[in-house]
């Protein structure tokens, strides 16, 4: 390990704890270095911008070079790669087929699937879009768009049966999502294919905006009410995993 590098990381670690900033005599103090030493560490850090001193106060503090960084990591961040262990994680628990899908415009996108051990006939497939009232990504996804967006897409593309367990009642489907809000994930019951069952959880991003979904989806007579109510942690869990892995904040 070199030292130098070492020292100027932890600077960078120590001054990020300290939103009003530190000195260089408290800096020099809290790494057991010299003043000279510590001088010389942060001068070069504020030259590459990681680090600012405060003209006034003469204290250091986190420079913008970590907002340009910290940009250009979250546009590279790929939401599919960044799921695939937990999504692995998920089918090897479950033995089911486990989808990761992405709204996009009023829809939803399978951009993942995993097959799971046990054999399921699903009408998904990556690259295919699903209708985002009837499906348990989509209900989930719908629940955390805020209530003009929610109103607009059901004027748009309203609540057409897919099967007779379809919810078509503008009152119900929105007490639908309410629920969902409240206890952080969804499900349905042939809702979009007769003999299917799925249970779903969401994914936000870095800002804390509803971005994708995951689920776990099998043939109802294994997914009864008993199953969806034991899979439930799991599918909120990984929801909130993959979450942080895109930048989530939990609060």
């Amino acid at each position: 390990m070199v030292k130098s590098v070492d020292r100027a990381l932890t600077i960078i670690s120590l001054v990020s704890e300290h939103k009003q900033g530190l000195g260089v005599t408290d800096v020099a103090a809290k790494l057991s270095l010299t003043k000279s030493s510590a001088y010389k560490l942060l001068a070069t850090l504020v030259e590459h911008g990681f680090i600012e001193q405060d003209e006034e106060t003469k204290k250091y503090r986190l420079g913008y070079r970590y907002l340009e960084l910290s940009a250009t990591l979250l546009e590279s961040i790929d939401i599919r790669r960044q799921a695939r262990p937990f999504l692995e994680q998920l089918e090897a628990t479950t033995n089911e087929v486990v989808h990761l899908v992405l709204y996009d415009q009023g829809e939803m996108v399978y951009i993942d699937k995993l097959e799971g051990t046990k054999t399921l006939r699903t009408h998904s497939k990556i690259g295919r879009r699903a209708p985002i009232h009837c499906t348990s990504v989509g209900k989930v996804i719908m629940a955390y768009l805020p209530e003009k967006v929610q109103i607009s897409l059901i004027e748009r593309y309203g609540l057409p049966p897919h099967t007779e367990r379809t919810i078509t009642d503008k009152e119900t489907f929105m007490k639908e999502l309410e629920k969902i809000r409240l206890e952080g994930y969804g499900y349905e019951m042939e809702e979009n294919e007769p003999g299917i069952t799925c249970i779903a959880a969401p994914i936000f991003d870095y800002q804390g905006a509803i971005t994708a979904a995951v689920s776990i989806s099998g043939p109802s007579m294994r997914l009864s009410k008993e199953r969806l109510h034991e899979l439930r942690p799991l599918i909120i869990a990984i929801g909130k995993k993959i979450s942080r892995r895109l930048g989530y904040q939990d609060i």
